[in-house]
């Protein structure tokens, strides 16, 4: 069992940061119950790997009786997930204020791209304008060129999904000491800002230039710290930082000594990357692999998240698992005592509800004519 064996989270459905937060609690052993509408989209269908372990509920909750059904649940929830924007939960009737007077030790942790407030509070938005606003985006891509969205790493999941579980553990926390809950403002452009925090103080003592891409240390322009293209058209990562570091790539990759004998000479940046791409490309991706992987020269394979799971690295972590046909990342951090573990996929589309709602002292009978009223599905 889980760290968070014995806790209930209910999850209100949404898409990205939110479900993402939901499944790292449900794999550390949280019972999290997704809210769903009827004619929603159906994870087990989708294959979507955030569905799993979580029991899968349909509300209707623009009819009172929804709305009551919920907050009765709430009434036995430790956690509840809003991932919609501002003041809609209010609309609904499940707002902060109502369900905290029905559940005092409730935490609800509010998921939201630019935050509870602001000029930009009800404003739609998506990961690459969380990051465009925070000085993520800018940084990321090559010198002469437009700046590369790093996927939605950044924003919804960094920035997003793990802050979002990070406050709900620590709020949890706080309830054990004090008895009460409280609300979490989780916003991605607050967690993109966050993830930055190491270029402000860069920046501060003078070294990074914020103005350009492709001028600093960690975004591609030091030649110890980037990707080269193989023989065989794949790729390879070096980022041979610490100068002992730095002699062993020199040294494996036998290169000489007069161009790469000052590694931080920038002026020569261009120059020593200009060597290395010619090295790099003599080589298929396996034979640099033979010569560098597992050494310290910081090395590793590009891989594609396909591929990545036949790693003999990943697989002697088991870092992947399978779960109902699908391969996909497994739980992380790991416990020594109380491990994580994916119990189930995706449940169908309100596949449990009846069985959460008995379980949370609902009666045969008032789950019936909830059914027949429209008010659950």
């Amino acid at each position: 069992m889980g760290p968070l064996n014995g806790f209930t989270v209910i999850e209100l459905a949404g898409i990205g940061p939110a479900p993402m937060g939901g499944m790292i609690l449900a794999d550390m052993g949280a019972e999290v119950i997704r809210i769903e509408r009827a004619g929603g989209a159906d994870l087990r269908q989708m294959k979507d790997v955030s569905g799993r372990g979580k029991k899968s509920v349909v509300l209707n909750l623009k009819s009172e009786e929804g709305v009551e059904t919920l907050l009765r649940m709430v009434e036995n929830a430790d956690v509840l997930i809003d991932p919609y924007r501002p003041g809609v939960c209010e609309k609904l009737g499940v707002g902060p204020e109502v369900c905290l007077k029905r559940n005092p030790r409730l935490v609800f942790a509010r998921m939201t791209g630019w935050g509870q407030e602001g000029p930009l509070a009800q404003a739609a938005g998506h990961d690459i304008n969380y990051i465009s606003l925070t000085g993520a985006l800018f940084a990321t891509g090559r010198a002469g060129e437009k700046p590369v969205p790093p996927l939605n790493l950044v924003g919804d999941m960094g920035g997003g999904g793990m802050l979002l579980v990070n406050g709900v553990l620590a709020a949890l926390l706080e309830t054990s000491n004090s008895g009460k809950g409280q609300v979490i403002d989780v916003a991605m452009v607050d967690g993109a800002a966050q993830l930055m925090w190491m270029f402000h103080g860069f920046h501060a003592i003078g070294g990074w230039d914020a103005s350009r891409r492709e001028a600093n240390l960690l975004d591609g322009a030091a030649p110890f710290y980037d990707t080269y293209e193989c023989a065989d058209g794949q790729y390879i990562a070096v980022g041979s930082i610490e100068p002992q570091f730095y002699a062993l790539l020199c040294q494996l990759a036998e290169l000489p000594e007069d161009l790469f004998a000052n590694q931080h000479d920038r002026e020569r940046w261009p120059e020593m990357k200009a060597r290395l791409t010619e090295v790099f490309r003599s080589k298929t991706q396996a034979q640099w692999c033979e010569i560098m992987e597992g050494t310290d020269a910081c090395f590793a394979p590009v891989l594609s998240f396909v591929e990545a799971p036949a790693h003999p690295a990943n697989q002697a972590r088991n870092t992947y698992v399978e779960v109902d046909g699908v391969v996909q990342p497994a739980p992380a951090p790991r416990f020594s005592r109380t491990p994580s573990e994916v119990n189930h996929g995706p449940k169908g589309l309100g596949e449990d509800t009846d069985s959460v709602l008995q379980a949370m002292g609902f009666a045969e009978e008032e789950v019936r004519k909830l059914r027949e009223s429209g008010s659950i599905g």
